[in-house]
């Protein structure tokens, strides 16, 4: 086949086949050597990429046409699925730099840039990598180049004035320390391709140069000024083919009459007392991105309670914000076209959602106080701020319209976010998004920025009907949104019998109508109220599906898929009644281990795509996870977190030999987290929870199997002794032998203690986290879990009379109610606390299951009046709401008085 022949086949299926062709002409009139080499058969492929890009990106086409060596790097990066750290690409960096050292730093940055452009466009437009994953690459990109820059100019200038010092406590000399603070998108790591960086420059205190220099001494406000300057420059300075970065220092105290650096000690004043609520929303997203990272937590920690604040109210907080977005929209107002990042139900819109949610509730939760945009969505649908359903609307929409800027950018490298109004282009940018028309393209953004106009409105406009005001209160829904929600969870068969089915089932479970609504294909899968149970291997079905996916993608895809079909019919089937809560926790217990399964096929079938390697087999990755809380005690409900602790084998050999066990596994746990818990399109399947492991969230995320038991051994707090009770090895002999060994150390710490020091500390957790819990309750609300009485009660109850008296949980059956059992027989309880706590968590169980099944995931009744109440009400089959509110009121009481009793 000739090469035009070849050529043709290649770009017959790109969304601009022409741009490709002309490149490949313009590529055999200025460099027809390299033009040979690609058109041999065993460069197909990397042909076939190439032209890819230039049919994607003429910007691109440009580089690739100005550099004709970048080819052969392409060929050598463009298999690595791996996604390079900031230390990963400052080595590529360093090697960058040594073979062009004639080239200016400015200018060698820029062509770094561009070259690294190629390979991460080229993972996102071959769907190799999420937006999530790209936009971290770019942030990464950002930060190495940052440190390059930073370590140039140091060196510039401590050859003129030595290095800058200051003076500690004791009166000694020591180093300045500084740090390039990146804000905005780079400091959530969610850059753009042509995104501005904004920077504030810090250094640690004040002090002078040591003058060991051509130029003598000065301050260190003069000498990190300067510093900034000359970074920054080489950051931003335009060469020929352009700035790295153009740099934004117009968000630093005072703007832009304030100086260029700033000691920690002056920015702190500032921030405290002077800046501007827009200003400390800014540092909602800020962190050290190249530089001595201790001089920005040392800023932070003491400006963080000024950012998120415990005393301001919900409206105070959602009205800064939303005077912020009404000044964009007023100087945005005259723009041609649809501004994905400003526009009504646009990106920003999203972004600002999230900020003023953390804005109102961070100050009083630690938790929600995250930089990046999906993440702290998903806490703040986790903690009731945001409904599910409209988490799930926001981040498709945003994973929607990320991915449409970036195709808007990388036409030209330009920093755009307008969509054109010009029908040509717009048939281009929708062939891009893969849309099969213009109307399709056109209706699915018109679809997206509805849903998040929707959310934007209901948040800052009517927020005192809405959650803001009961957080992780159950939905309500009018009978319009019911049927609304009908409607659109409609399932595409036109079978009367399955619509009255859905019908039904919706009527019964607002929390899954809603999940339908968001995926209406999963009303096909629905069973009707006359199937029975059948048996299902969730394990060797969700490995079937992961098996026979194609690419990281595909396999997440394929999984949330399948996983959304079998969590949907145990749903029903219990909505149905035709299980009862004990086989629906046993189903989803087996489901969530099956998930694991299939998530751990993921990770090494990743692992051997990021390093070039034959698949890798099963017993060449001993990754134990042992779970806690509901997954430990086989107790899996609707909305259960995945509590997980992560240990590897040190001993094992590794099957790559150029990587620590900490750095493999460390990448393994990444993995897995993220085949989790990502968000896609698709949704994601668990949140997963890895705060119980060893020094928590300081902790690495997976960890030796002997550190983790020297861990349990010395330095385990009474706290982690409790939650660990409930350690369970989930999967295979090595977890096992791991769960064992880690019984036994945590038994023989109990027997350490005195057991008042045992029950004091016991008791303090437990007061910790029902006050804790107790904020933002309304007066009266009901608190099943967390309030007194509730079922946290019982939990540290039990776990502490099982540490006190060595009761092991090593039966296959590690429910509370057969632990409850176990603990009467030993003599640890007698009959009348036996029969309270027994029948005090079978109660709250089975209202905590209704609860879940009715109204999504909350631990708080709904109020009087409220028809969810009702719903839950007639499941556990009462005559009235007032009656089981009555039947809760006692045993909470009766719990709590036990509780106090086996504390006292």
């Amino acid at each position: 086949m000739d090469s035009l022949q070849n050529i043709e086949l290649l770009t017959r299926n790109l969304p601009d086949p022409e741009s490709a062709r002309r490149f490949f002409a313009q590529l055999q009139e200025r460099h027809p050597a390299e033009a040979g080499k690609l058109s041999r058969s065993n460069k197909r492929g990397l042909l076939s990429d190439i032209l890819a890009l230039a049919a994607w990106s003429p910007f691109l086409a440009t580089t690739m046409l100005q550099h004709k060596d970048y080819f052969a790097w392409l060929e050598r990066k463009r298999g690595n699925g791996q996604i390079p750290s900031k230390e990963d690409l400052l080595e590529s960096l360093a090697r960058f730099s040594a073979t062009n050292s004639q080239l200016d730093p400015h200018v060698l940055l820029s062509r770094f840039r561009r070259r690294e452009l190629l390979r991460i466009y080229l993972h996102d437009i071959r769907r190799l990598a999420t937006t999530s994953e790209i936009t971290t690459e770019l942030s990464n990109l950002a930060d190495a180049i940052l440190e390059f820059a930073l370590k140039i100019a140091s060196q510039e200038l401590e050859n003129r004035y030595g290095a800058p010092l200051e003076t500690d406590a004791r009166g000694r000399g020591r180093s300045t320390l500084f740090s390039i603070v990146a804000l905005g998108k780079l400091g959530s790591r969610e850059l753009n391709y042509a995104s501005d960086i904004d920077l504030l420059f810090l250094y640690s205190s004040a002090g002078t140069t040591s003058g060991i220099g051509t130029r003598g001494g000065v301050t260190n406000k003069e000498f990190f000024v300067k510093l900034s300057e000359r970074a920054s420059k080489i950051v931003g300075q335009a060469a020929g083919e352009g700035a790295a970065y153009r740099v934004d220092l117009r968000l630093r105290p005072y703007g832009r009459v304030g100086a260029l650096a700033i000691s920690v000690s002056e920015a702190v004043d500032y921030y405290q007392k002077a800046a501007r609520d827009w200003e400390r929303q800014v540092l909602l997203r800020a962190r050290s991105a190249a530089g001595d990272e201790q001089a920005f937590r040392d800023f932070y920690r003491k400006v963080e309670s000024s950012v998120y604040r415990p005393n301001i109210s919900v409206p105070d907080a959602l009205e800064s914000v939303r005077l912020s977005k009404q000044k964009i929209n007023r100087e945005h107002a005259a723009e041609n076209g649809f501004n994905v990042k400003l526009g009504g139900g646009g990106i920003r819109e999203i972004e600002f959602i999230a900020q003023a949610l953390q804005l109102a509730y961070g100050g009083n939760d630690e938790w929600l106080r995250v930089p990046h945009t999906l993440i702290s969505l998903s806490r703040l649908a986790d903690r009731g701020h945001i409904r599910d359903r409209e988490l799930t609307e926001l981040s498709d929409a945003y994973f929607f319209l990320r991915s449409l800027e970036h195709r808007l950018q990388m036409e030209n490298g330009l920093q755009t976010h307008v969509v054109p109004d010009d029908k040509k282009k717009r048939e281009l940018i929708a062939q891009k998004m893969d849309c099969p028309g213009l109307e399709e393209f056109d209706r699915t953004l018109l679809s997206h920025t509805k849903n998040v106009s929707k959310v934007f409105k209901r948040v800052f406009e009517n927020h005192p009907l809405s959650l803001v005001h009961r957080p992780s209160s159950p939905i309500e829904h009018s009978s319009t949104e019911r049927g609304s929600l009908l409607k659109s969870a409609e399932p595409r068969t036109k079978d009367e019998g399955q619509k009255t089915n859905l019908e039904e089932f919706c009527e019964i479970s607002t929390h899954f109508a809603e999940m339908l609504a968001a995926n209406p294909q999963l009303g096909d899968s629905l069973p009707s109220e006359r199937e029975e149970i059948t048996n299902v291997n969730y394990v060797q079905s969700l490995a079937k599906t992961v098996t026979s996916a194609l690419s990281f993608r595909e396999e997440l895809a394929a999984l949330r898929a399948l996983w959304s079909k079998f969590y949907l019919q145990i749903a029903a089937l219990d909505a149905f009644e035709k299980i009862e809560m004990r086989e629906a926790n046993r189903l989803q217990t087996a489901l969530a281990e099956a998930s694991l399964s299939a998530a751990l096929m993921i990770v090494r079938k990743e692992l051997a795509r990021k390093f070039n390697q034959a698949p890798i087999p099963h017993y060449q990755l001993p990754l134990a996870i042992l779970g806690l809380g509901r997954l430990g005690g086989r107790g899996m409900d609707y909305g259960s977190d995945l509590d997980l602790v992560l240990i590897y084998d040190e001993t094992q050999n590794l099957p790559f030999s150029n990587l620590t066990h900490a750095e493999f596994y460390g990448r393994a746990a990444e993995i897995l987290v993220t085949a989790l818990s990502s968000l896609t399109r698709e949704g994601y399947l668990y949140r997963v929870d890895l705060r119980l492991r060893p020094d928590g969230k300081n902790g690495a995320t997976v960890n030796g199997k002997n550190a983790f038991l020297n861990y349990l051994e010395t330095r385990a707090a009474i706290w982690e002794l409790l939650a660990y009770v409930k350690l369970r090895a989930v999967g295979d002999d090595f977890a096992a032998q791991v769960e064992t060994a880690a019984s036994n150390i945590i038994y023989a710490r109990a027997k350490q203690y005195e057991i008042s020091n045992l029950k004091s500390e016991t008791r303090k957790i437990r007061d910790s986290l029902e006050q804790q819990k107790a904020q933002g309750a309304r007066r009266g609300e009901i608190d099943i879990k967390h309030g007194a009485g509730g079922l946290l009660d019982i939990y540290f109850a039990v776990r502490f009379l099982q540490l006190r008296d060595s009761v092991f949980d090593q039966d296959e059956n590690r429910t509370t109610s057969f632990t409850l059992q176990r603990l009467r027989a030993s003599g640890s309880l007698d009959h009348e606390d036996f029969e309270i706590l027994s029948s005090g968590y079978d109660f709250l169980r089975k209202l905590d299951h209704a609860l879940r099944l009715v109204s999504g995931r909350s631990t708080r009744l709904p109020h009087l009046g409220n028809p969810l109440l009702s719903k839950i009400a007639a499941r556990l089959k009462y005559d009235s709401t007032v009656q089981l509110v009555g039947d809760v009121s006692i045993h909470l009481a009766n719990v709590r008085a036990t509780f106090e009793k086996i504390l006292a």
